[in-house]
């Protein structure tokens, strides 16, 4: 098909891209997007700006393809700022379009135009891996094209453009389909540019770092081996080289948030555990060497660089930038995660005995003092119920709420991209709207974990599940406000201003959309088949479970526990 006007003509590239849902909201200067024909495209329609984004965030991290958004010109695209920090920071493949003031006006000289900002790019170029503010049809082809290959080139990251109404309405003229212009790949296609670099040699400019040839010897004169797998790895699809890798070494594998489930349900190398409990920490600290892979060790992770790690440690990432971990002694190496432990992979020898094989006992001691714990056995309870009743055929997206900071962090997902956890930029309100994308980007029904305080910041967003008949189950934790403030200010001084929620009548709320919606109060069978039913109704639901739950050691207010 022949696009006709400039918008199509971007619709259709963002599709052939990997980006067959477009997450938007309608305006009067980016009309031109829902007049548009494109075939491998479709606009979904969401309530709000900024879930735009969230929702094409969603869909990345669910399917590994290119998310994408287009917003209207000043306050839509404002408002999207908070979900495309989230994607900086948690690397996602997302590219927003926004439209900007018609050009003819501009060129006019006029001033204060409906919603001129007055450098619209600029609001996004301290966040976006790049931003592009095309002014002519020609313009919008090259850079489109440009845009999406930046955006699913290695390091991936959300790219921002913008483009003139009037030149969004333009007929494009005969331009051949953007799946034929040079330039264009797909998700997988960009897979093998930027992200394909390594040598031997691993010398890639200044202080670079080490190479892979430093990796093998180090591995082989290390008397234990622990690997720490990160986003990297899932993005490379390297899943089957780490878990091979693993075997070889008989090395657990600790994972980053956006990681988990990257050896699959039962792998006997996978830790599960973050690296906050003491026991896991011990093991990380006791290790000859640390392989991280894919990974950035970030403060959230490391509990702001405190946690303790061997004293050898080689950092592969394709961003020499994500290779700063505030340890000393880290050895940067700069290499595609999949190039990197297929070469590993040649040159390591099997071990028939490693820290791997103390893992059951390990797991079985950390499970038995949390669920001894007065403090943390409903929060076990609750982790357990939830995971029986998504039984592994579930994407999980979680929201920056207690109850999901214990599923984000402890679940054992079946498999990568299974789970979604906002701590890139740890931006509250993100599952409601995310949780729409990874519904079109996953043939797995979604559970949605929110609390209370912030399903509300994107309430508007279950219009959207029902209005598409998404296969999505809420369970929404009341505990009437916001848990992690009560617990991160201590009771003693009495009750912690601004905490405390005025909250709908939530089961109401559902029933006004459409949802049907059950509630439970405690943690046990009722609410395992609440969320069950929910998932296996493969349409809109709302489990609403009072509950008040003690955060896990992953929180920071609880980093300097023993």
């Amino acid at each position: 098909m022949v696009a006709t006007t400039v918008a199509g003509w971007a619709l259709q590239a963002l599709g052939d891209g990997g980006a067959r849902r477009v997450f938007g909201l309608p305006g009067v200067h980016n009309m031109a997007f829902w007049r548009a024909e494109a075939p491998s495209a479709r606009v979904v329609n969401v309530r709000h700006e900024q879930t735009a984004v969230y929702a094409a965030d969603g869909w990345a991290r669910a399917s590994g393809q290119l998310g994408a958004a287009v917003v209207t010109t000043g306050p839509g695209a404002a408002n999207t700022v908070a979900a495309f920090g989230e994607a900086a920071m948690s690397g996602s493949p997302v590219v927003l379009v926004a439209s900007e003031v018609p050009l003819a006006l501009v060129e006019a000289g006029l001033q204060k135009t409906l919603h001129q900002s007055r450098d619209q790019a600029a609001i996004f170029a301290p966040l976006a891996k790049a931003t592009f503010t095309p002014r002519s049809p020609s313009e919008v082809v090259s850079q489109v094209r440009a845009a999406v290959a930046t955006a699913l080139a290695f390091p991936r990251g959300p790219v921002y453009l913008d483009i003139p109404a009037d030149v969004l309405r333009a007929p494009l003229g005969q331009v051949s389909s953007p799946a034929t212009l040079p330039g264009l790949g797909g998700a997988d296609g960009a897979a093998g540019g930027e992200g394909a670099v390594v040598g031997r040699a691993g010398a890639y400019g200044p202080g670079a770092g080490g190479s892979l040839d430093d990796v093998a010897r180090a591995i082989a004169s290390a008397a234990s081996v622990v690997i720490w797998a990160g986003g990297g790895v899932v993005a490379s699809g390297a899943d089957a080289e780490l878990a091979e890798l693993a075997c070889v070494l008989r090395a657990p594998v600790v994972t980053s948030f956006s990681a988990r489930g990257i050896l699959g349900p039962d792998h006997e190398c996978d830790m599960v555990l973050p690296p906050h409990e003491p026991e896991v920490e011990e093991m990380l600290a006791g290790a000859g060497l640390l392989l991280a892979i894919g990974t950035d060790l970030d403060g959230m992770m490391t509990k702001n660089a405190t946690l303790r790690l061997p004293p050898k440690i080689f950092d592969i990432n394709v961003d020499r930038e994500r290779t700063e971990a505030g340890y000393q002694g880290v050895v940067p190496v700069i290499a595609d995660a999949k190039v990197a432990l297929r070469y590993l992979l040649e040159t390591a020898k099997p071990r028939s005995v490693g820290p791997a094989d103390q893992l059951a006992e390990l797991q079985s001691r950390v499970w038995a003092r949390l669920a001894a714990d007065p403090r943390t056995s409903q929060a076990v309870a609750f982790l357990r119920c939830s995971a029986a009743a998504a039984g592994g055929k579930a994407v999980i997206v979680n929201d920056m709420t207690i109850p999901a900071y214990w599923l984000g962090n402890y679940y054992r997902a079946p498999g990568p991209r299974t789970v979604q956890y906002p701590v890139g930029w740890g931006t509250l309100g993100y599952a409601l709207p995310a949780s729409i994308g990874a519904a079109f980007g996953s043939d797995k029904p979604v559970l949605t974990v929110c609390g209370d305080g912030g399903f509300m910041f994107a309430v508007g967003e279950l219009a959207t599940i029902v209005q598409e008949d998404l296969p999505i189950t809420i369970l929404l934790v009341d505990d009437g406000g916001y848990g992690m403030l009560r617990y991160g200010n201590a009771p003693a001084a009495g009750p912690v201003p601004g905490a405390d929620l005025v909250r709908p009548d939530f089961l109401k709320l559902a029933e006004a959309f459409g949802i049907r919606a059950s509630k439970v109060t405690s943690v046990g069978p009722e609410l395992e088949r609440a969320i069950r039913q929910g998932l296996e109704s493969g349409q809109p639901r709302m489990v609403l479970c009072e509950v008040s739950l003690f955060p896990p050691k992953t929180t920071s207010p609880r980093w300097r526990e023993p």
